[in-house]
C-alpha cells in the first residue's frame, strides 16, 4: 500500500538529500490502536528518477507492505507528477497526439510512443473528471485537462498540487495522482452475431 510523503521536495533534491532516510510512518494503518508485529522494512528502488528510494515498512499480523511515496513522485509510473504533466501539456498544446509523440519519444515507434503517451492522458482524464466531483468548491470551474486546472488553480504544475488537495480522497483516485486501482478500459460486450476466430464455415 502506497501512502502520502508530505513534502516540498522536487525528485533532485529528494535524491540529493537522500530524504527516504527522513520517512517516519509512527504507527501501522491497519492497527492504529497498536499490538501488531509492525516495524521497518528498508527501502526500494525507483527505476527513475536515478537513485530515488521508496521507504518502506511491513506489517507481520496484517502481511502487508507500506511505502512512503513522496509528492514529487508519480504512483505506478516511472519518473516524477511533473514530467507526467509535461507530456499532458505537450498534448493538449499540439495539434494532434502523434506530433506530440514525435516530440516525445524520440527514442520508439511512433505506435508504441502512442500508447505511452495514451496510457498517461487516459489515468489523468479519469483523475481529473473525479477530482472536479470530489472538490466542487475550488474545481467547479475546471475542465478535464491540465491546461484548465491549471488556470483556475494559478499554479505552474497542476500535478503535485492536486497530489495535496486530493489528500483524503488518494486511496480511490488512479495513478499516478492517486495510490488508488487503475481504472479499467471497457470491453466491447460481444453479440449473438459474433462469429468464432478461425476459417469461415463451409457454406
Amino acid at each position: 500500500m502506497q501512502i502520502r510523503y508530505a513534502t516540498d521536495l522536487t525528485a533532485e533534491q529528494y535524491v540529493r538529500q537522500q530524504a527516504w532516510q527522513e520517512a517516519t510512518l509512527n504507527q501501522c494503518p491497519l492497527h492504529p490502536q497498536g499490538g501488531c508485529r509492525f516495524g521497518k522494512n528498508g527501502t526500494y528502488a525507483r527505476k527513475f528518477p536515478d537513485g530515488a528510494k521508496i521507504a518502506r515498512w511491513y506489517c507481520a499480523d496484517g502481511h502487508m507492505s507500506f511505502s512512503l511515496l513522496p509528492d514529487c513522485l508519480a504512483s505506478r509510473l516511472s519518473g516524477t507528477l511533473i514530467e507526467i504533466e509535461d507530456v499532458i501539456t505537450e498534448v493538449e498544446n499540439s495539434h494532434s497526439q502523434e506530433v506530440a509523440a514525435d516530440k516525445i519519444r524520440i527514442d520508439i515507434f511512433l505506435p508504441g510512443a502512442l500508447r505511452w503517451i495514451r496510457r498517461r492522458i487516459f489515468l489523468i482524464k479519469v483523475a481529473l473528471r473525479m477530482l472536479i466531483e470530489l472538490l466542487p468548491d475550488p474545481l467547479a470551474d475546471c475542465n478535464p485537462s491540465i491546461l484548465s486546472f491549471r488556470s483556475v488553480l494559478d499554479v505552474d504544475y497542476v500535478l503535485p498540487e492536486l497530489r495535496i488537495l486530493a489528500d483524503p480522497y488518494l486511496h480511490i483516485l488512479p495513478p499516478p495522482v492517486g495510490f488508488g486501482p487503475r481504472p479499467g478500459a471497457k470491453k466491447l460486450r460481444k453479440t449473438h452475431f459474433q462469429h468464432k476466430t478461425g476459417t469461415d464455415p463451409p457454406s
